[in-house]
């Protein structure tokens, strides 16, 4: 079977698939200290556990199927019915302080958020056009942004820059600059915003000095704000970038700054509720109703469940619920960050430290590679061998613990991997404890 494509700068590159098929046996073989303790102990997928009880609680007290049987139908549409739309546009001008109150015909549903950006990449470019992508990245953009649409994903390196603060911007335009020069004409900059894998919030001076950037060549900004909700107090790292809260790109008062039509926000139930299999995510484009027209055209494809539909309005429109639940994720992401982090520590494992949103930590474990597994090789030959991700992840696989390596993430340095941590204490420690004992001589 042919492996599918996806385009990188311009050039056609292979999407490392024999690895995210066998994330998904190493899903169907999970560890658990009684009934399968020879299985993975998996690190690797981007889900909250913390929550789950609550959510499931709270959804099996509802009535999922509405009176009418409306959820046996298409509803209203296969863009997201007129509820929960305007369910969705009253939740965000709450939590996401709109500069510009939203309206419910600014909301476009899908059936997740990677259809939300495959939209984009299809809506706002042409195939063989290109969207700007910080590095490191969220791995998935690769193919959400390109397999189906031709569009090309044109990576932003930041060297000794923060990839998050307003030193960004240079790299964004450098990028810009150089990739229409290649022929491979830039419609977009795709942001993560909180970030996954930093775990970290732009600024609001940064986001504004991009969309200052957009505005300069009249191209669109997309701000993936999955985990907008998902932001704690770190109370154990001394060091790293100081914690900088959530500011949606929403919140600025864009006409005076960009041409609004180019702004673009997605946002899902995926992250902020611990709720992946929902499948539910949103488009949202306050000024710009040709764009979400087109994707309407295209709704058939992504629709999502109308009893899917009923649980978000259900959450959604308890305000008492949802107060409640975002006040206590935060306690428990706070409190598993700081577990995490102590593990790490206790072990010897290096990370970098100063996230404050999202799931996630980078580790270096190239770093005790290096340390302890020097023989057979050159001196010198492992700084600054890009290969030493794959000699790491054949070791951590050979201990039956996975976590996604830098190198698929877009990270600038080999030997990096992303955790991630919002899993029960006792599963985070048997991770840690194996990957430190995969990496010891």
């Amino acid at each position: 079977m042919s492996t599918p494509a996806l385009s990188i700068r311009g050039t056609t590159a292979s999407v490392n698939y024999p690895k995210d098929f066998a994330l998904w046996n190493i899903i169907s073989n999970l560890w658990d200290p009684e009934s399968n303790p020879d299985g993975y102990v998996s690190l690797g997928l981007a889900e909250n556990a913390l929550m789950h009880n609550e959510l499931r609680d709270f959804l099996n007290s509802q009535k999922l199927l509405d009176p009418q049987a409306v959820g046996f139908t298409y509803g209203s549409g296969p863009y997201g019915s007129k509820n929960v739309r305007a369910t969705i546009a009253k939740f965000m001008n709450h939590h996401f302080k709109p500069a510009r109150q939203l309206q419910p015909d600014q909301v476009l549903v899908t059936n997740g958020v990677s259809v939300a950006i495959e939209h984009c990449a299809w809506g706002l470019a042409n195939p063989g056009e290109g969207i700007l992508l910080g590095r490191p990245y969220y791995r998935a953009f690769l193919p959400d942004i390109s397999m189906r649409t031709g569009v090309n994903v044109v990576p932003v390196s930041f060297g000794s820059a923060d990839p998050c603060n307003i030193d960004c911007v240079h790299a964004y335009e450098s990028a810009l600059l150089r990739s229409n020069e290649q022929g491979i004409p830039i419609r977009a900059l795709m942001l993560c915003h909180p970030h996954n894998p930093l775990g970290r919030c732009y600024s609001r001076e940064t986001l504004i000095a991009l969309l200052h950037l957009c505005q300069k060549y009249k191209i669109h900004l997309i701000s993936d704000e999955i985990y907008a909700l998902t932001v704690w107090e770190n109370t154990i790292d001394s060091t790293g970038p100081a914690p900088i809260p959530f500011s949606s790109v929403l919140s600025i008062d864009l006409p005076s700054i960009i041409d609004p039509s180019l702004v673009h926000v997605l946002w899902g139930m995926s992250k902020d509720f611990g709720a992946n299999g929902l499948r539910l995510g949103t488009i949202v484009s306050p000024s710009n109703p040709a764009f979400i027209q087109a994707c309407r055209a295209c709704g058939i494809w992504s629709s999502p469940s109308s009893l899917a539909e009923n649980a978000v309005c259900h959450v959604l429109n308890d305000k008492a619920f949802v107060e409640s639940y975002i006040r206590l994720n935060k306690k428990r992401l706070s409190v598993a960050y700081t577990h995490v982090i102590t593990e790490l520590k206790n072990n010897g494992i290096e990370y970098n430290p100063g996230a404050n949103a999202a799931f996630f930590v980078l580790v270096n474990l190239g770093k005790m590679f290096r340390e302890n597994f020097t023989a057979g090789f050159e001196e010198g030959q492992l700084v600054d061998d890009v290969g030493i991700t794959a000699k790491v992840h054949e070791r951590l696989m050979a201990k039956k613990v996975y976590l996604v390596d830098g190198d698929a993430a877009g990270v600038e340095e080999p030997g990096w991997f992303r955790l991630v941590f919002t899993q029960p204490q006792e599963l985070v420690s048997e991770a840690i404890g194996r990957v430190a004992a995969a990496l010891k001589a």
